[in-house]
This record gives C-alpha cells, structure tokens and sequence, in this order.
C-alpha cells in the first residue's frame, strides 16, 4: 500500500473509532480490585471512570458519579482485556471446511514468498469463535494466516472482538518460521530455508525507497509486492514473528537478529527457549509460547516443560501467552498453568495483557488501564487465572458486550426443553 492509502486507510479508521466513541455511554467501575498492569500497579477498593469509550481515570477512592452508569465491583477483579497473541481469528470457522478458508491460502501470480498477502481482507467479524473468545474476556488479537506453503505467513493484523470494522492495525506484522515444518515448506531443508530467507531481505533493503512501475526490470525471487511488504521488517517497522523450537534453531535466530540488528525479532513457541533463555534476554528478543508444551511431538521439540515460561521470565525474557484460535478462551488457563510451574502470578496476567500489546507496539492503545487508553476491560468473579472464576462483565471500546455466543445457545437449549418440541427443532 502506498503512503496516500496508509494515510487514507487509517483516516477512515479514526474516524469510524471517533464515530463509535461519541455514542459511548460513561461508565463507573467502583470498589472492586483493579490490576491497572500500568505503573500504578495493583489497587484496591478502586473507581475506573470511563468517557466517549476511552480509560478517564483510575482512581483509588470513589468520587461523586454524577452522568455516570454505576458498576458495582464490591468483591470483584478488574483487569485489562487479554489479547490473544497469536491467532487466525476472524480467518477460519472451520479448518477442513470444503469451502474457503481465509487463514490459508494457495500460490499466486501476487506472491511467491508470502510476505505480500494481507489478511486484514479476510476478518469476518461475525465468526461464531469471537463471541466465544468474548465471553472468557479476549477483547483484542492478533491474527494471521496459519499456512501458505510460502516463506513468510502473510502480514497479520490486530483486531477488536466487537464491532463491525474489526481492523485496529493492519500490516502489523509479518511471520515465519525456522522448524521443522517451515524447512519441509523451503527445499525440505534449512540449507535452502534460511538462504531463501536471507535472500528475501535483501531484495527488501534493494527495493525501499525505490520507485518500481509496471514498466520496471526487476529479477528478484520475491515478487515487487513481496519485497515492498518485508521493507517494514527490515526498517523495523513491524516485527518479525518467527516460529522455532529447538535449541539449535534458536541459536541460529540469535546469530541472525545480530546480523539484522534493526529487524524487531519476536520468537513463536521456542519450546526449547528456556535452554537459552540468557541468550534470549540479552538479544532482547520476546517469546510468545504456549506453555502448555509438555511433550515432545516433533524431534525439534525434545526438551519441552511445563516450566519455560517461568525460566524465561526468570531469565529477563518478555513472555507473552495465547496461541490458538478455537481455544484462545483457554488462554487464561494457560497461564494460570503456567503460573503453577513456576511463572511469577503478576507476570501471567502481564503475558496476556501489556506483553502482547508491547510486542506489536500497540501498548498505546491496549494492554493497560490507564488514561486514554481504549476502555477494554473484564470484571472477573475472581483470580482470572484461576478455572473457576469467570469473566462477568467484557467492556470493549467502552461498550458492555454481549456475552451470548452459540455454545451458551447450546447450552441453553439443552437445558430448557421447548414444550411439544424435540431439541432438533429449537433453533440455538
């Protein structure tokens, strides 16, 4: 996208934020404990004022409330909205489904590396999993393509779960990978994977600032829209997601970011990170896992524990938790899991809130409660982390959100027989 239609696009977005904003009711969150994940830490007893759909104010006494709607938080948990950090939500309802699937795509005449395709054309925000994922308090994700046979994954947005225009961000990132699977995609060998790789940056750093017209010679193994999109990661405007797991293959990641120093490095999974996670520290470069790795699926994956998200943060590495789409509901869980072997409780809830915003420089925006921020937030029953406890109100952009979604139809239709009528003719 060229600078006129950057500026274009994100004109049309503010103004769609604006125009949502001024039918923003004003709200009070009062007397409950506010896990703020800002430098005001954690407050009891709190009051968090919120105007035209944005953070006011966090308060820890409760002023006069006047135009305000009250919600009592007397014995509750407020937090951030949790960010799933990676995921294809809004790409795919199901992923063997005979029809299309946005969250995968085939070789095109566009692409032949994969780093020009852009899924922000494909966000359904009507997809039955985002209510799901509302109603255990995600409020915000990453998306991105799942599988492209190509290099690179595409250019993955950040999304809001409520709404009609669901884009925050768009070509926010870009991701590859390093393992197992991503060297059978490149040559069936990280011999020739890693030269594509390394050839494809090159071809990004020739093209910037280039004037390229249909009528222009150009011989590189990307396409002209490949090497136009990787023209951010190697400025280092977008990260570079980079999914890994073995120890060796971390290690050579390392030794790459030392090559590319400017290139915002971010590793997806590192199963076995907490070998090197000094190494990690110290290049500066974050982890977004599943800490549920515990079992070693692939040879790259032999070192696998419970405790890698604890001895990376131990470590000083930023650790970010939730990858998955169907099941990022559980991303609570997760780190509460990760929590029980050995992660710090304060920086499980950091892995699914300020982390993942810090990781895709939108912690302007997310991630946090404090003023000016976009009020996305979930008052819980109790510890989020804990299984038992449940998110009870999801405010996003300011708005109480609906928590309806089709497994608590199904719930209810199993549970409430209709009169005269079957299950198979109620309609969830």
């Amino acid at each position: 996208m060229n600078t006129f239609g950057r500026i274009l696009t994100k004109t049309l977005l503010m103004s769609v934020v604006a125009t949502s904003a001024a039918f923003a009711e004003n709200i009070a969150i009062v007397g409950a404990r506010v896990h703020t994940m800002s430098s005001q830490g954690s407050i009891d007893n709190a009051t968090v004022l919120i105007r035209d759909g944005k953070i006011q104010r966090v308060l820890n006494e409760t002023p006069a409330l006047a135009g305000y709607r009250v919600i009592d938080g007397k014995g509750k948990v407020v937090t951030p909205g949790l960010m799933g950090a990676y995921t294809s939500l809004g790409l795919v309802e199901v992923g063997f489904s005979a029809g299309t699937v946005d969250a995968r795509t085939i070789a095109s005449g566009i692409s032949t590396t994969g780093a020009a395709l852009d899924v922000s054309y494909g966000v359904n925000p009507h997809s039955s999993l985002i209510p799901i994922s509302r109603s255990e308090g995600v409020t915000s994700a990453a998306t991105a393509l799942q599988n492209t046979d190509q290099l690179f994954q595409g250019q993955g947005a950040i999304i809001t779960l409520h709404g009609n225009t669901p884009v925050l961000r768009s070509a926010a990132f870009i991701a590859t990978g390093v393992d197992n699977g991503s060297a059978d995609d490149i040559g069936e060998s990280r011999a020739a994977l890693w030269v594509t790789l390394e050839k494809a940056l090159v071809e990004a750093i020739y093209i910037d600032g280039k004037s390229i017209t249909p009528q222009s010679e150009w011989h590189g193994a990307s396409t002209v829209e490949d090497a136009i999109a990787l023209s951010a990661v190697v400025k280092g405007e977008v990260p570079l997601m980079i999914e890994v797991h073995r120890e060796s293959d971390i290690r050579q990641v390392i030794a790459f970011k030392q090559r590319h120093e400017g290139i915002n490095v971010v590793l997806l999974r590192a199963t076995e990170g907490w070998k090197v996670a000094k190494e990690l520290a110290a290049a500066n470069i974050p982890v977004i896992l599943n800490p549920e790795s515990n079992l070693p699926y692939e040879f790259d994956q032999l070192a696998a524990t419970l405790e890698n998200a604890g001895r990376l943060h131990d470590a000083g590495v930023l650790v970010a938790i939730g990858m998955n789409t169907h099941n990022i509901r559980l991303a609570k869980q997760h780190a509460g899991n990760a929590v029980s072997h050995g992660l710090d409780w304060e920086a499980g809830l950091a892995a699914l809130t300020i982390n993942p915003a810090r990781i895709y420089a939108v912690d302007d925006m997310l991630g946090s409660i404090e003023a000016g921020k976009r009020a996305d937030i979930v008052v819980w029953s109790g510890d989020p982390l804990e299984v038992t406890e449940t998110a009870e109100i999801v405010l996003i952009g300011g708005e109480q959100v609906d928590m309806t979604s089709r497994q608590s139809k199904l719930r209810d239709r199993y549970l409430q027989k209709a009169q005269g009528k079957t299950v198979h003719y109620v309609r969830p």
